[in-house]
């Protein structure tokens, strides 16, 4: 990607979340930050997540994944999750869960869970948009919700280091 192109994508703000998902035995977290409300009613949520992504497959083949939001108190989350020790297919160990209506697994550590049932998805270049629908939600902890402006890199397709934070 050029480099100037980076620059000024890096500039749109975007939450930070904790993606998970369920198949089987196997349980997966992933750093989300492309996830944005699309529908008022019904509300849809949309994630998008990279094809070669391990927890790609597994949303595709269970349709169903939950979002955990972090918040501003919680950043050993985003500190994981976006690590290369979470690069792995099993890598909720660390961090206390428990499972949704859906099996999709809720951190326990997150400011705000939903969990989500997938209604369509769309490609999009090396990404797949989710569509789901909130099957359902709650707030755990009063906190403020972490964006990438707290954080001294953003992801816009490649890892961009910020010059300020």
């Amino acid at each position: 990607m050029e480099q100037k192109l980076a620059e000024a994508l890096s500039e749109l703000t975007t939450g930070i979340y904790v993606l998970t998902v369920c198949e089987g035995e196997h349980l997966h977290g992933m750093s989300s930050s492309w996830v944005t409300q699309v529908s008022g009613d019904p509300p849809l949520i949309m994630a998008a997540v990279d094809k070669r992504h391990v927890s790609h497959g597994m949303i595709e083949r269970q349709g169903v994944f939950a979002l955990n939001v972090v918040g501003r108190n919680r950043k050993e989350l985003e500190d994981y999750f976006f690590s290369a020790a979470s690069r792995r297919p099993d890598n909720l160990a660390p961090f206390a869960y428990a499972f949704g209506e859906t099996g999709a697994p809720l951190l326990t550590l997150a400011m705000v869970v939903f969990e989500c049932r997938v209604v369509n998805h769309y490609p999009a270049g090396d990404h797949t948009l989710f569509v789901a629908a909130i099957v359902q939600a709650a707030v755990r902890e009063p906190d403020r919700p972490m964006t990438s402006l707290d954080l001294p890199y953003v992801y816009v397709g490649t890892v961009i280091q910020r010059q300020r934070n």
